[in-house]
C-alpha cells in the first residue's frame, strides 16, 4: 500500500502563511512549533488553518506547488475550497 500525504497551511499571529506536505500533519505542526524547521522557527508559533484530503505523494507535491504559486488571497482560497479535507479553524 502506498503512503498518503496531506498538504497543509499554517498561519502565525502576523497572518504569514506556510504551505507544506506531510504524512502526519499533527506531528509536522509540532516540529514547526518546536523550532525543528529552519524557516518556520523564526516566525512561529503556528496554527493549522487547513489540510487537504489524503493524496499520493505525486498529487500532494503538485497541489503544494500550485498553492505556493498563489501565495495568498483569493486564488489560494479557491484552491483550499476545492481540495479541502478539513480546517484548523
Amino acid at each position: 500500500m502506498s503512503k498518503e500525504y496531506q498538504v497543509y497551511v499554517l498561519e502565525n499571529a502576523k497572518e504569514r502563511r506556510y504551505i507544506g506536505l506531510s504524512e502526519d500533519v499533527d506531528h509536522r505542526l509540532g516540529q514547526h512549533n518546536n523550532g525543528e524547521s529552519k524557516w518556520t522557527a523564526k516566525h512561529g508559533p503556528w496554527k493549522l488553518i487547513w489540510t487537504s484530503s489524503r493524496l499520493s505523494l505525486s498529487e500532494a507535491r503538485k497541489l503544494e506547488n500550485k498553492m505556493k504559486r498563489q501565495k495568498s488571497g483569493i486564488g489560494l482560497q479557491v484552491i483550499m475550497d476545492e481540495y479541502s479535507g478539513s480546517s484548523g479553524s
